[in-house]
């Protein structure tokens, strides 16, 4: 196996399970301004990116295409609502309902390419959504009320990422071009608090200001080594390890952040857990027939 690439997923899955602790320390800050100074810092740092890569030539033939643009703007519209989501739970006490979004969100990945791409699922994978389903039911039942944030979490980052797999640009000038979408309001909404004196920016201390330009980074980086790993790694391990994320997340909730884990969580955790192990299981035994296929003489 590529250590590299091993290093780099690590990196990657580490920074996105350490997240909350990140959001925390701005929790003075309301969510929608760290989401502002997000998207604002994140365009700073891919511009840097791009420019390194030499990537300008295809960014600026995607802002001359129409439907290029359109894409764009509404994977835009989708990660902002994830990003505005996941930073309002994490500061509001939600951090174990933000894990379990992340838990479903690759079986409704799987779920829109069946819906969209028209990919075809074996039959244990459809028994792990079918599963899943059963434990977000359970949850609904159990509180009255679906989970809300998990919900919205893990279905506008699938429907993002289902609009990424038809999008023409590479990750780095692709989230450049979504950032500068996103970055325009934001940074004249921003300007017009900072006018008003309500902005949190140079009046909570250099802490906090350094947390919200380093807000930039934190997203930015763990996209690149996710990519960088992604070119190294069998598409298996890199589908095994999508796992630690959530799990750091929910661990931090829950032995850090004291959240409730009550019983009906537990149970209904339990249920998803059983379905990734399912799914999980599945996809590694069709592609190991696969492997074996190819080599057989």
């Amino acid at each position: 196996m590529n250590s590299k690439g091993l290093g780099y997923a690590l990196a990657a899955y580490g920074v996105w399970g350490l997240l909350p602790i990140y959001w925390k320390q701005l929790q003075a800050v309301p969510a929608l301004e760290i989401l502002l100074h997000r998207m604002v810092w994140s365009l700073f740092f891919l511009v840097v990116l791009v420019w390194v890569a030499g990537r300008w030539g295809r960014l600026r033939a995607a802002l001359s295409d129409r439907r290029t643009l359109g894409l764009y703007a509404a994977a835009a519209l989708l990660l902002s609502a994830n990003w505005w989501t996941y930073i309002w739970a994490v500061n509001a006490g939600f951090i174990v309902e933000t894990s379990l979004g992340y838990f479903i969100n690759p079986l409704v990945n799987v779920a829109l390419g069946v819906v969209f791409f028209r990919e075809r699922l074996p039959a244990g994978q459809w028994a792990a959504i079918g599963l899943a389903t059963v434990g977000v039911g359970y949850l609904t039942w159990a509180y009255g009320q679906p989970p809300w944030i998990s919900l919205v979490l893990a279905f506008s980052f699938a429907s993002y990422g289902a609009l990424k797999k038809i999008a023409p640009l590479g990750a780095a000038e692709g989230l450049a071009l979504e950032t500068a979408l996103m970055s325009a309001p934001a940074f004249a909404l921003l300007i017009y608090w900072q006018a008003s004196g309500v902005a949190s920016f140079a009046a909570r201390g250099a802490a906090v200001d350094l947390l919200l330009v380093g807000a930039g980074a934190a997203t930015a980086l763990p996209l690149v080594w996710f990519g960088a790993a992604a070119r190294r790694l069998p598409l298996s391990i890199v589908g095994v390890m999508q796992y630690i994320a959530p799990t750091v997340q929910f661990l931090i909730g829950v032995l850090i952040y004291g959240e409730a884990f009550d019983t009906d969580r537990r149970i209904g955790f339990s249920i998803i857990w059983l379905a990734l192990a399912l799914f999980t299981a599945e996809g590694l035994r069709r592609r190991r027939q696969a492997r074996l296929r190819r080599d057989r003489p």
